[in-house]
C-alpha cells in the first residue's frame, strides 16, 4: 500500500508540473495571437487543483503517524529544580555591553577571579 501511495504521489507531482507547463503554453499562445489574457482554461485549473489534492493526501499517507505536540509531555520528565534553567534566556557578555554609557568596568579583583580568558 505504501508503494501505491508513493506512486500516486509521484503521479500527482507530474500532473501538477504538466498543469503549470500547460498554463505557460496557454499564455505564450495568447501572446502570439495578440489576445488578452482573462483567465486560464477550466481543464488546466481543474488539473492543478486535483493534482494538489492528490499530493496533499498522499503525502499524509506516506509520512506515517504524526507525533503529538503537547508541552505537558516534555515537562513531565523535568523536575522543579530544572524548570528555571531555560537556555534561551541565557545572556553573555559582549562588546556592545562595554560600549553602553551605563557599563561599569569591573575592578582588578573581579578580572583576576574570572581569569584572562573572559572578555569584559
Amino acid at each position: 500500500m505504501a508503494f501505491l501511495n508513493k506512486l500516486v504521489l509521484f503521479a500527482g507531482f507530474i500532473s501538477l508540473l504538466h498543469a503549470a507547463y500547460s498554463a505557460a503554453q496557454h499564455r505564450a499562445y495568447l501572446r502570439i495571437t495578440d489576445q488578452e489574457f482573462t483567465n486560464l482554461p477550466v481543464d488546466i485549473v481543474f488539473q492543478a487543483i486535483l493534482s494538489l489534492f492528490l499530493i496533499i493526501y498522499n503525502i499524509l499517507q506516506v509520512v506515517g503517524d504524526f507525533k503529538e505536540i503537547r508541552a505537558a509531555v516534555d515537562l513531565q520528565a523535568k523536575s522543579w529544580e530544572t524548570l528555571g534553567n531555560i537556555p534561551s534566556f541565557y545572556t553573555f557578555n559582549h562588546r556592545g555591553k562595554a560600549l553602553s554609557p551605563f557599563y561599569e568596568q569591573p575592578d582588578k579583583d573581579t578580572l583576576a577571579k574570572w581569569g584572562p580568558s573572559r572578555d569584559f
